[in-house]
């Protein structure tokens, strides 16, 4: 019985604990799926990606063209980015690359071809320089 409460306790531990970690992050998939974050040593804030789908004919169905990254802070300014967008076990569905803007806190990363946003499952954020 000791052994039972004792495994049962370190699940409820382990659990709060990895609970308060995802609870942490703050990269944002609309409703599609979960979310990756790579955080930027750049900055110390944390990064929002958000993208919506718009309905494409020729797929047919829902495609997602752009992911917007808020949060950027300074210290990021001019720096080169990856946004990819990822599928089921973690495959890559597309990545967008560019330099982030010299001020503001926003930047948009466009994919071209569009992805099927019913495939997308993730999506990560890289700023390095």
């Amino acid at each position: 019985m000791k052994r039972v409460f004792m495994v049962l306790v370190a699940g409820v531990v382990t659990f709060a604990t990895v609970f308060g970690f995802a609870a942490s992050l703050n990269l944002n998939s609309e409703s599609y799926g979960a979310a990756q974050t790579v955080v930027a040593a750049c900055q110390s804030g944390t990064l929002t990606a958000t993208y919506s789908s718009t309905y494409s004919a020729s797929v047919p169905g829902f495609t997602t063209g752009t992911v917007t990254v808020t949060g950027l802070q300074a210290g990021c300014y001019n720096m080169a980015y990856k946004v990819e967008l990822t599928g089921s076990g973690g495959t890559s569905l597309g990545e967008a690359t560019g330099t982030t803007p010299l001020s503001g806190t926003s930047f948009g990363a466009t994919f071209s071809p569009a992805v099927s946003a019913a495939a997308v499952t993730g999506v990560a954020v890289v700023i390095s320089g």
